[in-house]
């Protein structure tokens, strides 16, 4: 059993050879760009709201609310980004369901990717809310003694994230294999469904851990440091 897309070999670009994990990361940039045009193709305010319409404003206000609870402030600086993360890894793993797709989100080189685009997104974000100066001033809190232990924890933060998200689907995948082998005919339903809601719980605890993250190193060096979740 194949743990990871990595070692599927789709094609050759000359001698680049391109794995499952590129490939099925394509298919879901052109799944969410195709959904999103035809969601938002008659989005005007002379149109009425159809049930698609209605779908997308429940999922942008559900994820600006949680947002806004997190920060305390305005979300749209961060509705983008956090968002973009959260329909990402949700459509990876709710993908699952069609046959021969294995989501990037199991491959490591995935994760990472995610997690550093989580890394360099919080100092973008604190320089742009608070300045250069404030950003660099948060690595010598409360003390200058505290600044290699300060940045050894800003980049814990995203290896803690890609191990967390690539631990979580490959435990799944491990699972899956041990109930597959155990009884083929009645756990494939049983798996696929429950599938379906840690894909959803994956994509929802990655985009909040960003938020909170984010949050921390937008707020003002007066307010106490919000604690780290990890």
């Amino acid at each position: 059993m194949q743990m990871t897309p990595d070692e599927t070999i789709v094609f050759t670009l000359g001698s680049w050879p391109v794995n499952a994990t590129l490939v099925n990361t394509w298919l879901v940039m052109a799944v969410l760009v195709l959904a999103s045009w035809l969601v938002t193709r008659n989005l005007r305010p002379d149109v009425p709201p159809n049930r698609w319409r209605t779908l997308l404003e429940v999922i942008v206000k559900s994820i600006q609310g949680q947002i806004e609870e997190i920060s305390l402030k305005s979300a749209r600086h961060v509705l983008y980004f956090a968002g973009s993360l959260f329909l990402f890894i949700a459509a990876s793993n709710l993908l699952t369901v069609v046959p021969g797709f294995k989501p990037p989100t199991s491959s490591l080189s995935t994760t990472m990717a995610l997690s550093l685009s989580v890394l360099l997104a919080v100092p973008l974000f604190s320089i742009a809310s608070n300045g250069a100066k404030h950003y660099l001033k948060t690595f010598i809190q409360p003390s200058i003694v505290m600044l290699p232990f300060n940045i050894i924890g800003e980049f814990s933060r995203g290896i803690s994230l890609a191990v967390r998200l690539y631990g979580n689907v490959m435990s799944g995948a491990v699972i899956a294999g041990i109930l597959l082998s155990v009884a083929p005919f009645f756990f494939p339903v049983l798996m696929d469904m429950l599938g379906l809601l840690t894909g959803l719980i994956q994509a929802y605890i990655f985009a909040i851990l960003a938020t909170v993250y984010i949050a921390a190193a937008t707020e003002e060096l007066s307010k106490p440091h919000q604690q780290d979740p990890l």
